[in-house]
C-alpha cells in the first residue's frame, strides 16, 4: 500500500525537497551520493562501501523487483538513508522474498521519494559532495538545518571499523590450490565468493588484525577488501598494509584497499568533488588497451600527482570520464590494485580477469 506521509529532505547548503516517506518513519543523517545503476539496488543498499551514506538512485522506479534473500553483500541494509523518484511498494518478481518498503522497516532505514532526483542530481553535480538529513517524523526545516549542522563530513572520518568483521572465520572450496587472508575493511561477500570459486581458502580476519595473525593462516597472497570512509584517516591500517606488501607475497586491493595499498607506498588520496557510484563506468586497461565497463563506489581516489612522481609504482587502468586513476601495480613485487569493483554482480562482468590474475600470481610465486 501507498504511504502518503510527508517527508522532506535538507541539503547541507539549505536546499529543501518535499515528498512522501519511503521505509521508517524517522530522519537520518549522511553524506548524499548519487548511483547511476539501472539494476541491483539490493546489492547496493547492502554494500559497506555505502555504509553512511544517503543513496539518490538516479533510476525512475525503485523496488518494483522486490528483494531476494540471497542478492545480499553483507547482512545489513547499509546506507543511512534513500532517495528516489518513484518508489513502488508493490513488486512483481516471483522469485522475490518481500518488498524493498518492508524491508527498509526491517533495517530500520529512512527514505524519501516523489521529488525531482533529476534536479536534485544536477545541483549535487554543481555544488559537490555534501552531507544531508531525511525526515519523516520533524517537518521543521530550521530545527533539521540545526541538526545536520553537527554531522561530521566525510572527509577525516574513519568507518570500516563500524562494519567490518569482529572475528577471522574462513570459507572454503572442496579442494582448495591455494590460501588466502583477506583484510576486511567492509567486504562485500561476492569477493569472497569470487576467491573461493577460483579454488581459493580464504579466511577474513579483521581489519585490526595484525601481520603475524594474518600468517598464522600461512596463505599464498593477501587480499585488500574496499569499505567506507576516508582512507586518510586510517593509520594503522596503511601500517598493517605497508607490512603486507613488505612480506613479499602476491597482494590484490579493491576500492578501499587500493588506495590503503597507495597510501602504504607513498601515494596520496584525494576527496573527490562528486564520486564515482555505479554499474556503467568506463575503464581502460592501460596494459591491453582494451576497455571494461564498471561497477563503481568511491568517493575518494590516488592522486595522479603523487602516482606520476613515483618511479615504482605503474598506473594501470584509468576512467574514461575524467582520467582518474583507477589502477595500479608495484614494478618490483605481484602486488596490484583497482579502484573499482570486479566482483560487481548488478551490470557487466568485465572485470572479474583481476582475480584470475591475482590466483596466476599466487601460483607463480609459490612455483
Amino acid at each position: 500500500m501507498e504511504n502518503n506521509t510527508p517527508a522532506v529532505l535538507v541539503l547541507e547548503d539549505g536546499t529543501t525537497f518535499h515528498g512522501k516517506a519511503i521505509g521508517k518513519i524517522g530522519t537520518t543523517t549522511g553524506e548524499i551520493a548519487f548511483n547511476t545503476g539501472m539494476t541491483g539496488y539490493q546489492e547496493v543498499f547492502t554494500d559497506p562501501s555505502y555504509f553512511g551514506q544517503i543513496l539518490i538512485m538516479t533510476t525512475a522506479h525503485i523496488g518494483n523487483y522486490g528483494v531476494h534473500a540471497e542478492e545480499v553483500e553483507s547482512d545489513s541494509m547499509m546506507i543511512a538513508g534513500l532517495v528516489t523518484k518513484k518508489f513502488s511498494p508493490n513488486f512483481s518478481r516471483t522469485s522475490a522474498n518481500g518488498s524493498l518498503g518492508d524491508y527498509m522497516v526491517q533495517y530500520e532505514r529512512v527514505g524519501i521519494s516523489d521529488i525531482d532526483t533529476r534536479a536534485l542530481v544536477r545541483h549535487i553535480r554543481h555544488k559537490g559532495a555534501m552531507n544531508a538529513i531525511i525526515s519523516s517524523d520533524n517537518l521543521d526545516v530550521d530545527s533539521l538545518k540545526a541538526e545536520l549542522a553537527t554531522v561530521p563530513s566525510m572527509d577525516g572520518l574513519e568507518l570500516s571499523s563500524k562494519v567490518c568483521t569482529k572475528e577471522a572465520y574462513e570459507v572454503q572450496p572442496e579442494n582448495p590450490i591455494c590460501k588466502v587472508s583477506v583484510v576486511d575493511f567492509g567486504i562485500k561477500k561476492n569477493i569472497v565468493r569470487c576467491l573461493v570459486e577460483r579454488g581459493a581458502h580464504v579466511k577474513v580476519f579483521p581489519m585490526d588484525a595484525t601481520l603475524e595473525e594474518l600468517n598464522s593462516f600461512n596463505p599464498d597472497g593477501y587480499m585488500l577488501s574496499n569499505g567506507p570512509g576516508d582512507p586518510g584517516a586510517m593509520p594503522a591500517s596503511i601500517e598493517l598494509v605497508k607490512q603486507i606488501v613488505n612480506a613479499g607475497k602476491p597482494v590484490f586491493g579493491i576500492c578501499l584497499g587500493h588506495q590503503l595499498l597507495g597510501l602504504s607506498q607513498g601515494l596520496k588520496t584525494v576527496k573527490m568533488f562528486n564520486g564515482h557510484r555505479g554499474i556503467n563506468h568506463p575503464i581502460k586497461n592501460l596494459k591491453t588497451g582494451k576497455g571494461e565497463i564498471t561497477s563503481q563506489n568511491h568517493g575518494f581516489v590516488i592522486s595522479k600527482e603523487s602516482l606520476d612522481a613515483n618511479a615504482a609504482i605503474e598506473l594501470t587502468h584509468i576512467h574514461l570520464n575524467d582520467n582518474t586513476v583507477a589502477g595500479i601495480a608495484l614494478k618490483d613485487k605481484p602486488v596490484f590494485s583497482v579502484q573499482y569493483h570486479p566482483e560487481a554482480s548488478a551490470g557487466p562482468h568485465d572485470s572479474r580477469y583481476l582475480f584470475d590474475q591475482f590466483i596466476t600470481n599466487i601460483k607463480s610465486h609459490k612455483a
